[in-house]
C-alpha cells in the first residue's frame, strides 16, 4: 500500500508539472523565424477561408495580420497559417506548433485555466443557434423535440446542445462529427434535421448550401459565445502584445483613426490619439515593439470596425449587423482600456 501511495503521489506530481506552461520569449521566436504561426479555422467564410488565389482572408485572419504588422513593423504578410479542426486547435497551441490561435474559439473558464492558455480579448460576441430546412415549418427551437441534430465534436456547441434540450425537457438524436465541413455536408445530405453551431457560422454555412433560401436560422440564441484570440500561459510579454493589438484596434475605431487617415492622425493634438499612435510616450517600447506599432497595425488592416465591415458586415455576403459587436459608445459590448 505504501508503494502504491508513493506511485500515486509521483503520478500526481508529474501531471501537475506537465500542466505548468513553460515560459518563453515568443516574440524572439517569431522574429527569428521571420513569421508568425497562426492557427485558424479550416474554412469558415467571413472568419478564415481561402479565396480563389489560395489567400487567407476573414476577421480572424486579419487579427493574425494585425499581430504580424505590430511585430514586423507594418508587414502583415509574414504569417504562416495553420488550418486546425476544433479537436486540433488546443494541442497545437499547447505544443508550440502555433504562436497564436485566432480560430473563432469560445472563451470559457476551463479553457482559460486548466488548459494552460490565456484569452487575449473578445473579437466577436456570438451565440449558438439552429438552422433547419424551411419545408419543416419550424419557427422556434422549442419545436425541435425528437429531431436529429448535426453537431461538431470537441466543442462547447456539443455541450450547449445537450444542456438546452435537457433544460427544456426535449429529446434529440445527435449526429456528432469531428470536422465542421463534414458536419455541414451531413446536414445538406439530409442526415439530420437540424444544424447547430455559432450563429455566425450558420450564416456562413447557409451561403455554401446549394439552395440557401431553403434554409432558416431560428431566432433562439442559446448560449454566450465570446470568441477571441488565444495564447499560451507563461509568456506575459506575448500575451500583452496580442491583447493590446486587440485593444488598439478598438481604441482606433472609437477615436476615428482609420486605414485612410492614420498618417494624418499622427499629427493630431488629441492626447489619446497621440498615445495610441506613438507620438507621445513609450507604450510600444514597453511591450517590446516600436512606438508606432499601432500605426503599423492600422495601415495593414484598419481599425476594428473596418475589419468587421470588410469581412462579415452588412455589405458582405454574410450581411451580419454589428449588434453586440458595436462599440460601447453605440450600445454594444466592445470596450477597450485606454492607452495611458
Amino acid at each position: 500500500m505504501m508503494n502504491n501511495s508513493i506511485k500515486a503521489l509521483l503520478g500526481s506530481a508529474v501531471i501537475a508539472l506537465a500542466a505548468v506552461p513553460a515560459s518563453g520569449a515568443t516574440l524572439d521566436d517569431v522574429k527569428n523565424r521571420d513569421a508568425l504561426r497562426c492557427g485558424v479555422n479550416t474554412g469558415l467564410p467571413g472568419f478564415a477561408s481561402q479565396n480563389d488565389q489560395g489567400e487567407w482572408q476573414g476577421l480572424d485572419v486579419d487579427y493574425c495580420k494585425a499581430v504580424a504588422a505590430a511585430v514586423f513593423e507594418g508587414d502583415g504578410s509574414k504569417v504562416q497559417y495553420s488550418p486546425l479542426s476544433a479537436v486540433q486547435r488546443f494541442p497545437a497551441l499547447q505544443n508550440n506548433e502555433v504562436d497564436l490561435l485566432a480560430r473563432n474559439t469560445t472563451w470559457t473558464m476551463n479553457r482559460d485555466t486548466a488548459l494552460g492558455l490565456n484569452f487575449a480579448g473578445v473579437n466577436y460576441y456570438d451565440g449558438q443557434g439552429f438552422m433547419v430546412r424551411e419545408e419543416l415549418n419550424v419557427t422556434s427551437a422549442l419545436q425541435l423535440s425528437g429531431a436529429t441534430v448535426c453537431v461538431q465534436s470537441g466543442t462547447t456547441t456539443e455541450l450547449n446542445l445537450t444542456d438546452y434540450f435537457r433544460a427544456n425537457n426535449m429529446e434529440f438524436n445527435p449526429v456528432v462529427i469531428e470536422s465542421q465541413s463534414d458536419v455541414n455536408a451531413a446536414y445538406e445530405q439530409g442526415r439530420c434535421d437540424v444544424l447547430t453551431t455559432d450563429a455566425s457560422g450558420l450564416y456562413a454555412t447557409r451561403l455554401e448550401l446549394a439552395n440557401p433560401e431553403e434554409h432558416v436560422v431560428l431566432p433562439e440564441i442559446i448560449s454566450k459565445e465570446p470568441l477571441g484570440p488565444v495564447v499560451r500561459q507563461g509568456d506575459e510579454q506575448w500575451f500583452d502584445i496580442v491583447k493590446w493589438v486587440h485593444f488598439g484596434l478598438l481604441n482606433a475605431e472609437e477615436l476615428g483613426v482609420t486605414q485612410d487617415n492614420v498618417d494624418e492622425m499622427v499629427n493630431s493634438d488629441d492626447p489619446n490619439i497621440r498615445r495610441l499612435l506613438g507620438t507621445d510616450g513609450t507604450f510600444g517600447q514597453d511591450i517590446g515593439l516600436s512606438n508606432d506599432w499601432m500605426v503599423n497595425v492600422i495601415k495593414a488592416v484598419g481599425n476594428y470596425g473596418e475589419i468587421f465591415e470588410r469581412n462579415v458586415g452588412p455589405d458582405t455576403p454574410l450581411r451580419i449587423q454589428r449588434g453586440q459587436n458595436e462599440l460601447w459608445t453605440k450600445g454594444g459590448l466592445q470596450y477597450a482600456p485606454p492607452v495611458r
